[in-house]
C-alpha cells in the first residue's frame, strides 16, 4: 500500500510481483483492489503488477472540482506510470478503465507497450448513453442502488443469464456483489466517474494512435455491446479485435477469469 502525488490527485496504489510492468485500470465504481482476487494471483508470478484507485474512489483523493474529463483520469494514470513504473508498460482495463487506458495510449503513447481493453468502445452513444444518463439522473434526484436491490440490478448488467441461473456459482457472486454494495464505493464515486464515462469521445484521435491495442468484447455484454468494441478496433491505428462468447461485462470477476487470464497473459507476452 502506497501513495503517489500527481499534479492533480493523490493516488493510492498497490504493487505485486516482479518483472515487466503491468498496470491495471479499474472500471467506474470499482477500486483497484477489484483486480486482487481474480487477476493478481495469476499475473504476479511473472510480472510486476500495479493496481490503483482512480480519482473519486477508495483511498485516492482529488481536490479539483467536478466535472473530471477522461483526459484528467488518463493524466493521473500516466503520471503514476512515469513515477513508479519502468515504462513502457502493459495496460489492462475494463469498462471505464478501458476508456482511460485508451486515452493514455492517445495522449502518452511513449509510456505504453501494449493495451488490453475490455468491455469498451470509442465513445458513448445509444444504449450506453441512455443507461448511464438514467443512472446519473437517479442519483441526482436522491436515489441509491445498494443492498440486495443493488446486487440484483448490477448482477444483471455484469453476468450472462446462464451464470445468474447457476445455483452453485451464483451464491459466490452474490456475496461478492453484496460486499461491493456494502462498501458504498459505487454510490460515492458514481456521478464524477460515470459522467466522464458517458461524455468521452475518442473517435477523432484513435486513427493516429499506433500503440498496439487488443480490444476484447464479450458477446453477452449489455453495458458495452460487442459492436462498440468492434468500432473501436476498426478506428484505432493498430488494434486487434477479440470476441468471447458466453461472457458478460463482469465475467472476468469470478466467472471466466481462468479463461481470460491466460489469454491476456499471452497477449502481453507478445510485446515483452
Amino acid at each position: 500500500m502506497a501513495t503517489f502525488q500527481t499534479s492533480q490527485a493523490t493516488l493510492h496504489y498497490d504493487r505485486f510481483g516482479e518483472g515487466r510492468d503491468v498496470v491495471w485500470i479499474a472500471g467506474g465504481g470499482s477500486p483497484g483492489s477489484d483486480w486482487h482476487r481474480y487477476q493478481v494471483p495469476h499475473f504476479q508470478r511473472s510480472f510486476r503488477n500495479t493496481t490503483f484507485d482512480n480519482r473519486g474512489i477508495g483511498r485516492t483523493s482529488c481536490d479539483r472540482p467536478f466535472p473530471w474529463p477522461i483526459e484528467d483520469f488518463a493524466r493521473d494514470t500516466a503520471e503514476l506510470i512515469a513515477g513508479v513504473c519502468r515504462p513502457p508498460v502493459a495496460l489492462v482495463g475494463l469498462s471505464f478503465g478501458s476508456a482511460i487506458a485508451q486515452q493514455v495510449c492517445i495522449d502518452f503513447p511513449q509510456l505504453v507497450r501494449c493495451a488490453v481493453v475490455m468491455g469498451t468502445g470509442a465513445w458513448c452513444t445509444g444504449w450506453g448513453w441512455d443507461f448511464q444518463e438514467a443512472e446519473i439522473e437517479f442519483r441526482q434526484t436522491g436515489g441509491r442502488l445498494d443492498g440486495l436491490m443493488g446486487v440484483t440490478h448490477y448482477a444483471a448488467m455484469l453476468y450472462p443469464a446462464m451464470v445468474l441461473g447457476d445455483r452453485v456459482l451464483w451464491p459466490h457472486l452474490r456475496a461478492q456483489l453484496l460486499a461491493w454494495m456494502d462498501s458504498g464505493e459505487n454510490e460515492a464515486s458514481f456521478i464524477p466517474q460515470w459522467d466522464a464515462s458517458m461524455r468521452f469521445d475518442q473517435r477523432a484521435a484513435l486513427p493516429s494512435c499506433d500503440v498496439p491495442m487488443h480490444v476484447i468484447a464479450f458477446a453477452e455484454d449489455v453495458q458495452a455491446p460487442p459492436q462498440d468494441g468492434l468500432e473501436l478496433a476498426e478506428l484505432a491505428g493498430n488494434a486487434e479485435y477479440h470476441k468471447f462468447d458466453g461472457m458478460g461485462h463482469g465475467s472476468i470477476y469470478g466467472h471466466t477469469h481462468e479463461v481470460m487470464n491466460p489469454f491476456i497473459e499471452d497477449v502481453i507476452r507478445r510485446y515483452v
